[in-house]
């Protein structure tokens, strides 16, 4: 599969170039392959699903900050001339999007957010595990128990698990300092893009209240809660998931030419 800017993404090409392409953003520790081909692959849409510096095939080191894996994404974008794009991203990824919905609304049609919230701390067990080589595989351990909801697949999980301990220790550690430092509470206001906002009903990770507190906060937005779904539920529940999406797309207003 293909680099841009040093970063690895799957590519899909519906051939459709009057819709704005579409981007995934993985969250902490994850790869494009959190994101099922469901999702990858959606019908009529042109997609893209990046693994972020320091993750799956792409090069460099993790970053330590939102906003530094926000420069990373304009930047991809950019190297493929993406003028404009819809950002789908799931935990941390959601919180990438949000940065980029502040830094730089006009290159964003819309924002889908999965399990996200405007503040996203993390536990100070996950922390102290994740920052010890010793302790890493207990912390993956403690964090894909957490991602899934009780009815998930045990080799869902389980797979879930092998493509975390790919990630060195240091980079899931500043994917996961990143995300305790990430607080926007007081400039949702600020987002006017039309949003999608998606949560499982047993996310045990960012519990649904955060998600409803995006909606409250974001001026044009709508929340789904997706039954039988955890943190992880484009994996859990990919088909409702992607008609929640797809039903999103086609109702985006087409925006005038410049």
């Amino acid at each position: 599969m293909p680099f841009a800017e040093g970063i690895h993404y799957s590519f899909h090409n519906s051939g459709n170039e009057t819709r704005p392409p579409l981007v995934f953003i993985h969250g902490a520790g994850g790869i494009y392959l959190t994101w099922h081909p469901y999702l990858r692959r959606l019908e009529g849409e042109t997609t893209y699903a990046l693994d972020l510096p320091g993750h799956g095939q792409s090069g460099d080191t993790g970053r330590q900050s939102i906003e530094a894996y926000a420069e990373d994404v304009i930047r991809f974008m950019d190297g493929l001339k993406i003028k404009e794009a819809v950002l789908v991203g799931v935990s941390m990824g959601s919180a990438v999007a949000l940065t980029l919905a502040l830094k730089q609304p006009e290159k964003i049609s819309g924002l889908v957010l999965l399990g996200g919230g405007a503040k996203m701390r993390v536990a100070n067990a996950v922390l102290e595990t994740a920052a010890n080589p010793n302790t890493f595989e207990s912390a993956v351990e403690m964090i894909n128990s957490g991602c899934f909801s009780r009815n998930a697949s045990p080799d869902l999980v389980n797979l879930s698990k092998q493509h975390m301990l790919k990630i060195s220790p240091s980079v899931l550690l500043g994917d996961f300092q990143a995300c305790n430092q990430f607080n926007i509470m007081d400039r949702l206001s600020e987002i006017q893009i039309p949003t999608l906002i998606l949560c499982g009903a047993h996310d045990a990770m960012m519990p649904p209240k955060f998600s409803r507190s995006l909606c409250d906060g974001i001026p044009n937005s709508q929340f789904h809660l997706v039954e039988d779904a955890g943190h992880m539920l484009q994996l859990e529940q990919p088909d409702v998931v992607a008609a929640l999406l797809k039903k999103f797309l086609d109702e985006l207003p087409l925006r005038s030419a410049p």
